[in-house]
């Protein structure tokens, strides 16, 4: 598959307080398809995701190899422009982390940051984004106020929205949906599927079930440890790996 968006060969990496890990990762994103990224906690998708936005810059990383390439660049290259970066590849947390401004302000952040200053333009941008993260209807009339003021899972999808504002080339999102209600997160999940066709998604659920309803490709993560990885359905129908079955089922995790 050599068509792939981002090629992740060879990437070892280490904290130095020995938390979650990632040891010899070799993987292909394949464009405008959802690659769900699932096993249990401390198998390195999180760490995945954030060496992939190059985040792992703000940690205390002891050992970084291998390369992640984007547009046939390592991104873990010390010339790499991180910002730049993190305007074409967006990340979702699952903790969400609204800015100190209105619920406005935070969603046209990126737009005012990349040089647009027209309300017009931003007020346009906004709402689109907003409508996409199906939160529209539930601030429209309060847009002034702090973003502060939401549930929590308002924020997630405000921070969603501040992503889609920029249509970045591809989304990661870690456990977008820990915070939502059953109906928003069928929202949000149907959205994805719709936009696929845009982007490039990574997804890291926060269970099996929307791991197997997400996944156009599919890899699980074991201990620092991509174990297997193929298409969604094949993958949770009939896994290889005795450990990915056994996950997938239940048996453990």
């Amino acid at each position: 598959m050599n068509n792939a968006k981002i090629h992740i060969r060879n990437l070892t990496l280490h904290y130095s307080d020995g938390l979650e890990s990632l040891n010899g990762i070799n993987l292909d994103i394949q464009p405008n398809a959802i690659t769900v990224i699932f096993g249990p906690a401390g198998g390195g998708k999180s760490t995945l995701l954030r060496a992939i936005n190059r985040l792992i810059d703000m940690a205390d990383v002891e050992e970084v190899s291998g390369e992640i390439l984007f547009h046939g660049k390592n991104i873990l290259d010390l010339d790499t422009d991180v910002t730049q970066l993190r305007h074409k590849i967006g990340i979702v947390f699952s903790r969400p982390i609204p800015l100190p401004l209105s619920i406005f302000g935070n969603v046209a952040f990126g737009l005012e940051v990349t040089g647009e200053h027209d309300h017009k333009i931003l007020q346009a941008k906004v709402e689109e984004a907003l409508r996409q993260a199906y939160l529209w209807d539930e601030v429209h009339d309060r847009l002034d106020e702090p973003a502060a003021s939401l549930s929590g899972g308002q924020q997630q999808r405000l921070c969603l929205a501040r992503v889609l504002t920029l249509k970045p080339e591809v989304i990661m999102l870690d456990e977008p949906t820990s915070a939502l209600d059953p109906v928003t997160t069928a929202k949000i999940e149907s959205f994805l599927h719709e936009v696929k066709s845009q982007y490039t998604i990574i997804l890291v659920p926060h269970n099996v079930s929307q791991s197997a309803r997400m996944a156009d490709y599919a890899a699980f993560f074991l201990q620092g440890k991509m174990i297997e990885y193929g298409k969604g359905k094949t993958l949770f129908i009939n896994p290889k790996d005795k450990r990915t079955q056994d996950y997938v089922t239940g048996r453990f995790g």
